[in-house]
């Protein structure tokens, strides 16, 4: 049992499976009532938009204002679906899932054509993934979806309810996801080009951009469902304790096992030292896209998570000041450590949303971007490198390989050392 203790997978599965265990306990007992089973959701949410942002900017370097974009696109994708769904219409559920599987089969063959030159330049990489990805989504709405549609349904809906509406949820979920994938893609090609400072100013024009178009979806895009400035209502109420535990730990798990393999040694090779890395062979700009792709993913997962747990979404949700949070976040918490953006995110949505919203007076909400500024300007004075640091428990810092000493030869062995007399 000693031993068993004392290896760190064990101990953290333990960890994780009585917080789990405690926690639906509470809410079941109904001890946690339905306002801090929201404080507990949205904390989990945010720091997986924050564990992503921290793989984009503190383990990868690459200064990112735009993961609410992101985030907005997997909550209203997701949404959209289960919106459909429960009001027979699967369009939303087979455009999504196939026309990303389109897109993304499509957007791989020309990446594979596109490496056959040499020199290509990077608005022609865009603009060939972006007719692919186009073309991908076109041809679910004209040819997948009146071809399958219905039979998907059908099929989806002889299932026993409960199993039906986990499987949607999930299918939701994961759409959500990848079209914030596909776009953050798209989107990286391009931008990933500039320097940093300019790579962030570009990303806070992209969240701009996505609220701008959120508050038109029933003008300008066609989604009357959305129904633009005045919010999406409607949305099935379906994020659970199980669910967002499972894709909680999927994140942390991910983001724990990419950034411990090789291809996260280059990701951090990035960080460190841009040009030495390109010297040792390095594919900088593919480690960036890369990093740039997987974190705006998380923030996709977590969109739908928060959108089934509100059954409501407003523009003014993912708009220009909400956007800092996962940056003042990840900087309290430490750049480069998962250990300080968990603890961090959770401490932030218990602390602003839960107690002092509860025990402040009245209109404290209109300060909090005068106290935000302030912290972090001392935080950034006194310690600059977070709350942790880079400092990770031991689940998360994957321990070192013992040293390997080289054994002595037998021939090393018989001829003498200097100095040495033999008989």
């Amino acid at each position: 049992m000693r031993q068993l203790l004392r290896n760190t997978n064990f101990t953290f599965i333990l960890g994780a499976v009585l917080v789990f265990i405690v926690v639906q306990a509470l809410i079941s007992l109904g001890v946690l009532n339905a306002y801090w089973q929201g404080i507990i959701f949205w904390g989990a949410a945010i720091t997986m938009v924050s564990l992503g942002l921290n793989l984009i900017y503190g383990f990868n370097g690459q200064f990112s204002l735009g993961q609410f974009g992101f985030y907005a696109i997997g909550a209203y994708a997701s949404a959209d679906i289960t919106y459909r769904w429960v009001r027979n219409d699967p369009s939303a559920l087979v455009v999504v899932i196939f026309g990303s599987i389109l897109a993304l089969a499509l957007m791989f063959g020309v990446s594979a054509f596109l490496r056959r030159f040499y020199g290509v330049a990077t608005l022609t990489k865009f603009l060939f993934n972006f007719l692919a990805a186009v073309l991908g989504f076109f041809l679910a709405v004209r040819f997948v979806n009146p071809a399958i549609g219905k039979v998907i349904y059908a099929a989806l809906n002889a299932l026993p309810s409960g199993i039906s509406q986990q499987l949607i949820f999930f299918l939701a979920l994961v759409g959500g996801a990848t079209l914030a994938g596909i776009v953050s893609y798209l989107f990286g090609i391009p931008v990933l080009e500039l320097g940093s400072d300019y790579f962030g100013i570009a990303t806070l024009g992209f969240t701009i951009i996505v609220k701008v178009l959120l508050d038109n979806t029933d003008t300008i895009l066609p989604f009357p469902e959305m129904k633009g400035a005045r919010g999406m209502v409607g949305i099935p109420k379906w994020t659970t304790w199980p669910w967002v535990f499972i894709c909680f730990m999927a994140v942390v798990l991910v983001m724990r096992n990419l950034i411990h393999s090789s291809t996260g040694r280059a990701i951090l090779s990035v960080r460190e030292d841009e040009r030495a890395a390109e010297l040792v062979g390095i594919d900088t700009a593919s480690q960036k896209i890369l990093a740039f792709v997987v974190g705006s993913v998380f923030a996709g997962l977590a969109g739908g998570i928060r959108a089934h747990d509100l059954a409501f979404l407003h523009p003014t949700t993912f708009g220009f000041l909400p956007s800092f949070n996962p940056l003042i976040i990840i900087v309290f918490g430490g750049l480069g450590s998962m250990t300080g953006t968990i603890i961090t995110g959770f401490f932030w949505i218990f602390l602003l949303e839960g107690l002092l919203r509860l025990y402040l007076p009245e209109g404290f909400e209109t300060w909090r971007f005068v106290v935000y500024p302030l912290v972090l300007l001392l935080m950034m004075l006194l310690r600059p490198q977070g709350l942790m640091g880079r400092y990770e428990i031991a689940f998360l810092r994957r321990p070192l390989p013992p040293l390997r000493v080289k054994e002595a030869s037998p021939v090393q062995e018989v001829i003498p050392q200097a100095g040495e007399v033999t008989a």
